[in-house]
């Protein structure tokens, strides 16, 4: 998530006249809210605008996870933004009571298996899915992921016609709970337990 800059305009961000300790407590609150009210991942830039100029973002980070750690949400870091998430014990229970809204993390096989393609082979064109998968990818299912903002539009290829490649985006690490593309499973493993986090296939 990224903030009009105009937006934190009339903020206090110093807290000059607050002693230190309360001051780094209001700045540790004010990062808490802007992710729990957030959402999507929010950035660095974003979350500066609430603190003060000189205070260092990972400590106050480091601090507001020591103080969730036995709350049932936690901090986490994706893409080089972040977001609080509720822990994974308490999946059962949050599906079984909450509107969650998780029809949007589902996919059909064949959908997980080419985002998957994606995610390891990237950027890659649609003659090279078919090359993995035997068959044609419909413009269809890719573009389903795409409106999802699972995938992107990444350079071209280096074939005839210099066709569009795919690439994965920020959300799909959110998705997938991955910090980065280096924290994929290990490509074997990948064909037990492709992808990690909280999306489900159906289908």
């Amino acid at each position: 998530m990224s903030v009009d800059p105009q937006r934190d305009q009339g903020i206090d961000r110093e807290l000059a006249d607050l002693p230190a300790e309360l001051r780094w407590r209001e700045w540790m609150a004010r990062v808490e809210a802007v992710l729990f009210a957030s959402a999507t991942p929010v950035d660095r830039d974003s979350l500066a605008r609430v603190i003060g100029r000189n205070a260092s973002l990972e400590l106050l980070i480091d601090d507001l996870r020591a103080d969730l750690a036995n709350r049932p949400y936690e901090l986490v870091e994706t893409a080089g933004q972040w977001m609080l998430r509720t822990r994974k014990q308490f999946a059962d229970a949050i599906r079984a009571a909450a509107d969650t809204g998780d029809g949007a993390l589902e996919f059909s096989e064949l959908e997980m298996a080419v985002l998957c393609a994606i995610a390891y082979h990237q950027p890659i064109d649609r003659a090279g899915l078919a090359e993995i998968f035997g068959k044609e990818i419909s413009r269809d299912l890719l573009t389903r992921l795409r409106l999802r903002d699972l995938i992107a539009t990444g350079p071209r290829a280096p074939r005839p016609g210099a066709p569009h490649t795919f690439v994965t985006t920020p959300v799909f690490l959110s998705t997938f709970d991955l910090p980065s593309l280096r924290d994929l499973p290990d490509l074997g493993l990948a064909e037990v337990n492709p992808l990690p986090g909280r999306a489900a296939t159906s289908g």
